[in-house]
């Protein structure tokens, strides 16, 4: 009787069994995984309107109906930090998605096509990436305005310099090989050349960048908040939170603690898991 042969393993379910494996990846993803799981219920999981006001007694104490406590004008802490996670989550994805498109692109058109095209993109990137990220938001938040749209422009625009910096040297290693200069050879247009032959070659970098961007980016939106330059009042965000917060640090702590320790397990959850992405897809770290 001939023997079955075995199935071979997919991609998906390898990775599952090498982040269960890994402690600290699987416990950021399960922290993900219900931070997303509250985002998407977070009408149900919250017994108060985030933004209605006297939900409860002003500055009340952590503990039975109010587990957060409330804030100055009693509103509920826990709602608003459940529906925070509706308006802080997808701005940052919003945000990387931004950066990681228009980086992308100029990334693969500098290194591809270089010439003068590359050395005036390299330049305007070099003077980008003389201003901390932070404060260039501030600068493009100054001249667009406030605003949520336009703090995902300027959180997605100030990352847009690392992801051009980085694309364009992997399509510059890629551009040289033998399967491209055929494809070139045989009258491939340069737009089929990229999206067909280079970009597939460089995406591990972008997907690597990508993850490790978006708790930088959910950290810059709640700075702005914080800043009072991001989501305003009363859409409960919380960097604004934050904000709202430091006003009663001595007399009501938590109107601080809860906001900053749900923001602190998102990005620490985000960059270990991107670091356990990183591990996966660098073929130089898979060894180790």
């Amino acid at each position: 009787m001939a023997q079955k042969r075995a199935r071979p393993r997919s991609r998906t379910s390898a990775f599952a069994r090498r982040l269960l494996r890994t402690p600290i990846a699987g416990a950021s993803a399960t922290v993900l995984v219900l931070l997303l799981a509250a985002a998407a219920f977070a009408p149900l999981l919250a017994r108060y309107d985030p933004a209605a006001t006297a939900a409860g007694p002003a500055l009340t104490a952590p503990g039975g109906a109010y587990p957060f406590g409330t804030d100055r004008y009693g509103r509920d802490v826990f709602s608003r930090i459940v529906h925070g996670a509706r308006v802080s989550l997808p701005i940052g994805l919003a945000a990387v998605v931004l950066s990681t498109v228009a980086g992308s692109l100029l990334g693969l058109a500098m290194g591809f096509f270089g010439g003068r095209f590359d050395a005036v993109g390299s330049r305007a990137i070099d003077i980008m990436l003389g201003f901390p990220p932070i404060m260039l938001a501030l600068l493009i938040i100054a001249v667009l305005g406030i605003g949520i749209t336009n703090v995902i422009l300027a959180v997605g625009i100030s990352g847009t310099p690392r992801f051009a910096r980085i694309v364009r040297g992997a399509t510059i290693g890629v551009r040289e090989n033998v399967y491209v200069e055929a494809a070139r050879a045989l009258g491939g247009s340069s737009p089929r050349v990229l999206l067909r032959h280079v970009l597939p070659n460089v995406h591990g970098p972008i997907i690597v960048l990508a993850t490790l961007f978006v708790g930088r980016a959910i950290l810059e939106t709640s700075s702005l908040g914080f800043l009072g330059l991001g989501v305003q009042p009363p859409i409960p965000e919380w960097g604004t939170m934050l904000s709202e917060g430091r006003e009663f640090m001595r007399h009501a702590p938590w109107l601080m603690i809860f906001p900053g320790a749900v923001l602190f397990l998102t990005v620490v959850s985000i960059n270990l898991l991107g670091d356990f992405l990183r591990e996966i897809l660098d073929p130089r770290l898979r060894g180790r």
